[in-house]
């Protein structure tokens, strides 16, 4: 058994329901990568990439169990058999997650105060305006996603996302 981290919307990526916790799902194809079968991360920040793309109203983070692997590679592994043992509604976390993220690169840009005020408030009264400037921070983002530093960013986000969902679902009772 491998434990691992799956993002979920309102249903499965083939708009399945998602099955209750403790309850198996079982893929009787052949398990192909990217193509086939049921995946996870077994990191949560490599599930993060994996996430729901189409912004879906809310986002839930499973903690699940792989059995039957059939394939693996660096940020994720494709299986027969998938099992959700916990769940928590990610929406929050992932924002805050965001949050983080934009502040890490803000000295690379000079940012309007609404975008400020959003980043360390987390307040929705000043989201909608400062997703206007979105494509300033994305321009600085990717600034420094070419320079040198990148890796080493990487390292503290992924460590910094960990942190979050270890936290999270401590708070649940379980371990990760």
């Amino acid at each position: 058994m491998i434990r691992a981290f799956h993002f979920v919307g309102a249903t499965l990526r083939d708009d399945s329901p998602i099955p209750p916790d403790g309850e198996w799902l079982e893929f009787s194809g052949a398990c192909r990568m990217c193509k086939s079968g049921l995946h996870a991360s077994r990191h949560p920040f490599d599930a993060l990439q994996y996430a729901p793309k189409a912004a879906p109203e809310r986002v839930t983070l499973c903690l699940v169990e792989c059995d039957d692997v059939a394939s693996e590679q660096d940020d994720k592994l494709v299986c027969s058999r998938r099992k959700i043992i916990a769940r928590f509604d990610a929406t929050d976390l992932l924002r805050e997650y965001g949050r983080w993220c934009a502040m890490s690169v803000i000295h690379l840009w000079d940012p309007p105060q609404v975008v400020r005020d959003y980043l360390t408030t987390g307040n929705d009264e000043f989201r909608a305006a400062a997703r206007s400037a979105a494509d300033s921070a994305y321009s600085a983002a990717r600034s420094a996603a070419d320079s040198a530093a990148y890796s080493a960013a990487r390292s503290q986000h992924r460590a910094h996302f960990l942190s979050l969902v270890t936290a999270k679902f401590s708070a649940m009772g379980v371990t990760v």
